[in-house]
């Protein structure tokens, strides 16, 4: 009986393991794109990285949000739908829709403000 030896069979595995490690990284966010989509849509104007200014600061946001599950998709619906935003007055209006490229780039400014 020819038996297979274990040894081409382990590497294989370790290959295609270490395929399904480099997945993630291969995602993982891009804080420089981040910051521009930041700049490119004046976000600074009423947010800061920690203090509150008309709007919570990125740490007050991430420290909402952080770990939750929902909580990327949380900030991207507020990014997207120009949901009402309370100010520090007591008015509300609609927050300002984020105008990037793609749904992957408001995702990506999602997963770095929950890094702040």
């Amino acid at each position: 009986m020819n038996r297979l030896s274990p040894t081409p069979v382990l590497r294989t595995l370790a290959v295609l393991a270490c395929l399904g490690l480099a997945l993630p990284i291969a995602m993982a966010m891009d804080a420089d794109a981040a910051q521009d989509l930041v700049k490119s849509n004046n976000c600074s104007k009423c947010h800061a990285p920690d203090k509150k200014k008309d709007g919570p600061s990125y740490k007050e946001t991430a420290a909402k949000y952080k770990g939750k599950p929902e909580g990327e998709e949380r900030i991207v619906k507020h990014l997207t739908t120009g949901e009402k935003a309370k100010f520090p007055d007591g008015h509300e209006e609609e927050h300002k829709r984020i105008k990037a490229k793609g749904l992957d780039d408001v995702k990506n400014l999602a997963a770095w403000i929950l890094t702040q």
